[in-house]
């Protein structure tokens, strides 16, 4: 536990009276209403993990709306995951997002030069839940379906920065610690053996510090999937379509809204699905190189960095001196704290991730525009009508 405030506001859990917060919520959403999006996989319903979210859910009467953004291959198993939250007695909507109607809603969007059928997975369900869940709500929170740590408190801390009036933020991310306690291992390998040493070599490579690497060196845990924005926000950002989606967000909240108004909430210890560090193209390392493509599209445009061969050569030598740095670093807390760590594994996931500054830098220099989904604001301007369309056709399918 600390008190380090950096350039964005923490929000530490030192001690919540978990009462007297539910309480203030619940008194504040009749004028500032909130809905949950929680985007999942049909794979997910067959998980011990989904069960203890909706009990955890079903305590969160302070809900306006749940939307889960579905991504179903076929109309039984849309069924199928909509019996199995008839279990969920909040207010809620199962949004079937590759099915016939929605797909020949894009299908006109196309027609008039907005082509969101390229775009799959978590980045386009999320966009098309931010639709509907604009229309009656004053804030959105947005977390996974894959969190073991569930509680009613989870999406309060989300929630309550932006509903408070004194307080009045209009983007709030959450941070944990990924640590395991009954394996006694720490995870979180993309933002400890990634991310973190990236943006610090980054700092070194250049001059000076620019705004952007220094803003994202202020969030406890960048890559977290777990944030919560005002309506106006959610219809004014452009989302990534791939694995760059947090470090994207993180970069139109830059764009967009003064880091006063930003914050990051302390969500405890936090417990999930974990991926494997396969090869190139799959898995953890599919992961790195999307962020790392994201990253380097946000800093050419927000500070005009140029990227060239010999940048990313040294940005690879400069990377790993600064991995096993940290790799020490993570051998000794781990020691001190009697955890299990495995230094021969660290050193071989930074190889295999290493090897994403140069591939992933290549790739972003033969196509640099990125996977970005056009936010809501344009599409709106293509057709007025169009997220009380998709309601519609929601509202139809839950009936």
């Amino acid at each position: 536990m600390d008190l380090k405030q950096e350039d964005i506001t923490t929000l530490h859990a030192w001690s919540i009276d978990k009462k007297v917060l539910l309480k203030s919520i619940r008194d504040i959403v009749p004028e500032r209403p909130v809905s949950l999006v929680m985007p999942m996989l049909y794979q997910e319903i067959k998980t011990e993990t989904l069960g203890i979210i909706i009990r955890g859910l079903n305590k969160c009467n302070y809900l306006n709306q749940i939307i889960i953004p579905l991504a179903a291959e076929n109309k039984e198993d849309f069924q199928e995951v909509k019996k199995y939250f008839s279990q969920l007695k909040i207010s809620h909507l199962v949004m079937w997002c590759n099915s016939p109607q929605i797909h020949e809603i894009l299908m006109d969007l196309k027609d008039k030069g907005l082509d969101f059928l390229k775009y799959r997975g978590k980045g386009r369900d999320a966009w098309l839940a931010f639709g509907i869940a604009s229309l009656d709500n004053y804030a959105i929170i947005l977390h996974d379906a894959d969190i073991v740590s569930y509680d009613e408190l989870f999406p309060a801390k989300l929630a309550y920065p932006l509903l408070e009036p004194e307080l009045d933020f209009k983007f709030n991310k959450g941070y944990y610690a990924r640590v395991n306690f009954d394996k006694r291992v720490m995870y979180g390998r993309v933002v400890r053996l990634f991310l973190h040493p990236l943006l610090s070599a980054l700092s070194e490579q250049m001059e000076k510090e620019v705004d952007f690497v220094r803003y994202l060196k202020a969030f406890r845990y960048p890559l977290s999937g777990e944030f919560a924005l005002t309506r106006d926000l959610a219809l004014d950002i452009d989302i990534p379509g791939d694995w760059g989606l947090e470090i994207g967000i993180l970069a139109e909240m830059y764009r967009n809204v003064a880091q006063k108004r930003i914050c990051q909430t302390d969500l405890g210890f936090y417990e999930h699905k974990h991926r494997k560090a396969d090869k190139s193209g799959k898995g953890l390392v599919k992961m790195t190189q999307d962020i790392f493509k994201t990253l380097l599209r946000v800093l050419i445009e927000t500070d005009n960095i140029q990227i060239t061969e010999a940048f990313l050569t040294a940005l690879l030598v400069t990377y790993v001196r600064k991995t096993q740095d940290y790799i020490r670093q993570y051998h000794a807390d781990a020691h001190y704290n009697n955890l299990n760590y495995d230094r021969h594994e660290e050193e071989t996931i930074m190889e295999k991730f290493s090897k994403t500054i140069i591939e992933a830098g290549h790739q972003y220099l033969k196509e640099p525009a990125g996977a970005r989904i056009p936010d809501w604001l344009r599409t709106m301007s293509a057709d007025r009508r169009i997220r009380k369309k998709l309601m519609e056709i929601v509202m139809e399918d839950n009936e």
